[in-house]
C-alpha cells in the first residue's frame, strides 16, 4: 500500500526525524506515539502530501485514497450539518447535478424520434449506472447513520455548522472522511473532541475498517482497543512492533533490558581484549598477534542501547495567600441555552484545600458550570466566590486563545507583570521550551506544544485555586503523568473535568456526577465512585443508564437483553464490514467492464463470480435489516 524509505525532516538545521523506514499494509492499525513535539502530525502532513519532505522516497500503490483528519481544521460556515457531510461524495453530487439536468432537458423536450433525444437518453442510463456504482442510491442512509454513531441527533442534521463547537465541527470532518472508503486514514488526536460515546463508537468503526489506519493520540485506552501496531517517534528514530501500546512498552522494555546485557558482557570482552594487546605489545615475539587482535577490534559491531527521550515538563502549582474556608459556594444554579436546560437547581459548597472531579456525557454540563463559577456566563440562581480566592482556569479550549502571531517568548511576556517578568524563561525552560525554541511562532507548534505554554501562562497568575477543563488534551503520555504530580502537590483547591480515568485515579477526593441537569456527589475518590455505581470503568458510568427495580424477574429481563444487545451489535459490525468488502470488489468489477468489456466478457467464471457476489449482497442487505430491526426492538 504505501513503502517509506529513509525518510528524513530538519527544522532550522536540526532532524526532526532522519533516515526512517517503514511499510503500511491492509488491515494495519497503527498507533504512531512520542512526546509532544516529536514530529507525529509532520509525518502524517507528509504521507498525506501537504509537506514536502527533504530526503527519502515514498511509493504508493496506483489511486491510493488517502483521508487525513488535522488537529485544526478550515471550515466554511452557511451550511447544514448534512451539507457539510454530503461534500464527502464529490463525484456523486456531480453525477446528481448532471442527471437532473438530463431530466430536465427530457421533461421539456418533445422531439423523441431525433438522434439527440437518443443520446440524452443513452447519457441517462450511463450517468445512472456511475450512479449506482459509486452509492448514489445509499450515501444519504449511511451518512446519517455515521453521524449519529459520532454523537448527532436527527435534529441536528438541519441546523447551520456555524452554531455549533469546533469539537462538534471536527465530528463533521471526521464523519466525511469515513464516509469517503478511503484506503488510508490518518487520524491526528481523533478523540480529543469526542465524548465516551462517540469514542467507543469510533473504536468498533475502525477494528473492522478494512483500510489501514494510523492514529497519533495519548489515549492508552483508545490505542490498547483499537491498534495492532505501534510506531514511537523517539530523537528522530522510530521504534516499530506489531503490538498495541501497553504491549509495546513491555517488548520495548525487555529489548533494552536484552541489550544492555549484551552491551555488558561485549564490554567485557573489550576490554579484556585491550589488556592483551598492552601485554603483548610490550613483546617483539608477540607484536604480531597485538596487531590482530587490534584488527579484530576495529572489525567488531558495538552494541548500542536505544536511547530514551526522558526530557520532561517541571510543573509546579504555587498557592498564593490562604484563603477562607469556603472556596466556592452555589445555590440553585440553573442554565438554559435557549429551549435547552442544562442545569436546573444545582447547589454544591467546595471547601479550601479539597481536589474534586466533575464527571459524565459530554452535553451534562460540566464545561458549562465550570464557566458559571469563572464568571464566563451568566446564569439563574447565586455563586459566590470565597473570602481570598484567587481562581486560575484552563478552559478546555484554551490553546485557542494563543495568538499564533506571537512567538512563544513574546505570548508568556505580554501576560506577565512586574513581578515575574524576569522569571519568564525559567518558567518556560521548565515547559521544556527552551533555547531557540521560545522564539518560535505560537502558529507552528504542535497541538501538545500549545497546551504546554497554556499551563506556563497560568503560572504567571497568582492563585489557590485551579478549576481545569480536560487539561490532558493534545499532552503527551510523560507529560501527562508529570502534571498529575503537579496537581497531587498542589495544596490549593482543585476542579477537575475529564474522562480519563487513568488520569483521575488517586487525584481527587470528592466526585460529582453530571446527569439529566443535576448533580450527584460522591465522597470518596474515583475508584469508590466506580465502585459504588458497581461499574468496571469510567466509560461504562458515560454511557450505561442504570434502572433500578425491586423485581428479581425484571433484573434478570435486564441482564438477558444486555446481552442481547452485545451479541446484535456484533452481528451489525460484521455483517457491515462484509457488505463493505462485497461492495468494494463489485465496484471492481463494474470499472473492469466498463474499461474492458471485450476480454471480460471472453471469461464465464467472471460473469458467475460477478452475480454470485450481487446476491450475496441482497442477502447481507437483508440480514442487515432483519438484525437492525431486532436491536431497535430491543432499544425501545
Amino acid at each position: 500500500m504505501l513503502n517509506i524509505h529513509n525518510l528524513s525532516i530538519a527544522f532550522q538545521g536540526e532532524y526532526l526525524f532522519e533516515d526512517i523506514t517503514f511499510k503500511l499494509g491492509h488491515g494495519d492499525r497503527i498507533g504512531l506515539i512520542g512526546k509532544n513535539g516529536a514530529g507525529k502530525s509532520t509525518l502524517l502532513r507528509i504521507l498525506a502530501k501537504e509537506q514536502e519532505h527533504d530526503t527519502g522516497q515514498i511509493a504508493a500503490d496506483k489511486d491510493l485514497k488517502i483521508g487525513f483528519l488535522k488537529q485544526d481544521i478550515d471550515f466554511d460556515f452557511g451550511k447544514t450539518v448534512l451539507e457539510e457531510s454530503y461534500e464527502a461524495f464529490k463525484d456523486i453530487k456531480q453525477l446528481e447535478a448532471q442527471l437532473e439536468d438530463i431530466n430536465t432537458q427530457l421533461a421539456e423536450r418533445t422531439d423523441y424520434e431525433s438522434e439527440s433525444y437518443n443520446q440524452l437518453m443513452i447519457d441517462l442510463n450511463e450517468i445512472q449506472h456511475q450512479y449506482e456504482i459509486l452509492g448514489g442510491y445509499n450515501y444519504q442512509g449511511d451518512t446519517e447513520k455515521i453521524l449519529q454513531g459520532l454523537g448527532f441527533k436527527r435534529e441536528d442534521f438541519t441546523k447551520l455548522t456555524d452554531t455549533f463547537s469546533g469539537g462538534w465541527r471536527m465530528r463533521i470532518e471526521l464523519a466525511k472522511l469515513l464516509l469517503q472508503n478511503n484506503d488510508l486514514l490518518l487520524l491526528d488526536e481523533p478523540t480529543n473532541h469526542l465524548d465516551i460515546e462517540s469514542i467507543i463508537w469510533l473504536e468498533s468503526f475502525l477494528k473492522t475498517y478494512p483500510g489501514a489506519v494510523v492514529i497519533v493520540s495519548h489515549d492508552k485506552m483508545f490505542l490498547d482497543n483499537v491498534t495492532n501496531r505501534t510506531i514511537e517517534i523517539s530523537l528522530g528514530r522510530i521504534y516499530d512492533y506489531n503490538k498495541p501500546y501497553s504491549k509495546f512498552l513491555v517488548l520495548r522494555a525487555e529489548m533494552k533490558t536484552q541489550q544492555l546485557a549484551a552491551q555488558k558482557n561485549q564490554e567485557k570482552q573489550i576490554q579484556q581484549t585491550e589488556k592483551l594487546i598492552e601485554k603483548f605489545r610490550a613483546k617483539a615475539s608477540k607484536a604480531t598477534m597485538a596487531q590482530s587482535l587490534i584488527k579484530k577490534l576495529d572489525r567488531m559491531d558495538r552494541i548500542e542501547v536505544d536511547e530514551d527521550d526522558n526530557a520532561v515538563m517541571s510543573v509546579r502549582f504555587p498557592v498564593s495567600v490562604t484563603p477562607g474556608k469556603v472556596v466556592v459556594e452555589l445555590e440553585d444554579v440553573s442554565k438554559n441555552y435557549g429551549e435547552l436546560q442544562v442545569l436546573h437547581n444545582v447547589s454544591l459548597s467546595i471547601p479550601r484545600g479539597v481536589k474534586t472531579a466533575f464527571v459524565g456525557q459530554n452535553g451534562q454540563g460540566k464545561s458549562t458550570l465550570a464557566k458559571i463559577i469563572v464568571g464566563e456566563l451568566e446564569h439563574d440562581g447565586e455563586v459566590n466566590i470565597g473570602h481570598n480566592v484567587q481562581i486560575g482556569y484552563f478552559a478546555q479550549n484554551q490553546a485557542e486563545y494563543l495568538d499564533g502571531n506571537k512567538t512563544v517568548l513574546d505570548t508568556m511576556i505580554d501576560a506577565a507583570n512586574e513581578t515575574n517578568r524576569s522569571k519568564v524563561r525559567d518558567i518556560l525552560g521548565s515547559f521544556l521550551f527552551r533555547g531557540e525554541e521560545v522564539e518560535k511562532y505560537v502558529k507552528v507548534l504542535s497541538g501538545g506544544e500549545r497546551n504546554r505554554l497554556a499551563l506556563a501562562k497560568l503560572l504567571l497568575k497568582p492563585l489557590n485555586a485551579l478549576i481545569m477543563d480536560e487539561p490532558t488534551n493534545h499532552l503527551d503520555i510523560k507529560s501527562k503523568h508529570v502534571l498529575k504530580e503537579a496537581l497531587k502537590q498542589f495544596e490549593g483547591t482543585l476542579i477537575l473535568v475529564s474522562h480519563d480515568r487513568d488520569f483521575l485515579q488517586g487525584l481527587t477526593e470528592t466526585v460529582y456526577e453530571f446527569k439529566d441537569q443535576n448533580i450527584k456527589e460522591y465522597l470518596g475518590d474515583i475508584d469508590y465512585y466506580l465502585e459504588q455505581r458497581n461499574l468496571e470503568n469510567l466509560r461504562e458510568a458515560e454511557r450505561r443508564t442504570v434502572v433500578e427495580t425491586e423485581s428479581k424477574v425484571s433484573n434478570k429481563q435486564s441482564y438477558e437483553d444486555q446481552k442481547k444487545l452485545k451479541s446484535l451489535n456484533n452481528k451489525l459490525s460484521n455483517i457491515e464490514a462484509k457488505i463493505n468488502s462485497l461492495e468494494k470488489d463489485i465496484k471492481a468489477d463494474d470499472l473492469k467492464l466498463a474499461t474492458d468489456y471485450d476480454q471480460t466478457a471472453s471469461d464465464p467464471k467472471f460473469f458467475d463470480g460477478y452475480q454470485e457476489k450481487k446476491q450475496r449482497l441482497e442477502q447481507l442487505m437483508a440480514d442487515w435489516e432483519t438484525v437492525q430491526e431486532a436491536l431497535d426492538q430491543l432499544n425501545n
